[in-house]
């Protein structure tokens, strides 16, 4: 475990293009007053295949907003891996550079971060969620957020 300085501090300001509407640019501030996850993820990424059906299993439960971040990735692999292994994201936005991974501190993917309704990011995952970090710390996070 690397401890992230943004535990507790406001999520990077972000303002990205979506993977499958171009046109259409999401800001973190868009997201404000309810809790949310980060999950920055990419095609080429064995790690990010391996937690994907539990992030799919997230998804169906509807507890929380998943935004996908797709890290330096290219748009075509990003959006042929959602169609064949399913889309558990609300939205997904492009950050095909790294700069807004940079922000956020991510070392490599998968990382998800947990933002609250303010804004904050209120817990920080490296590597992929297992079914034991789902069940134990992001899950009771998210419900605790929630009240």
């Amino acid at each position: 475990e690397v401890p992230s300085p943004l535990i507790g501090k406001p999520a990077p300001a972000f303002a990205l293009a979506r993977l499958d509407d171009p046109a259409q640019t999401i800001r973190r501030d868009d997201l404000l007053g309810q809790v949310w996850m980060l999950n920055v993820w990419a095609s080429w990424c064995v790690s990010c295949r391996a937690e994907h059906p539990l992030l799919n299993e997230l998804a169906k439960m509807k507890l929380v907003p998943i935004l996908g971040l797709n890290y330096k990735d290219q748009d075509p692999a990003a959006l042929k891996w959602l169609t064949e292994l399913g889309n558990p994201y609300d939205l997904s936005i492009v950050d095909a550079k790294g700069l807004v991974g940079i922000d956020y501190g991510v070392y490599g993917v998968p990382e998800t971060f947990v933002i609250d309704q303010t804004g904050k990011v209120a817990f920080k995952h490296i590597g992929p969620i297992t079914p034991d970090s789902m069940q134990k710390t992001l899950l009771p996070l998210i419900a605790k957020l929630n009240k």
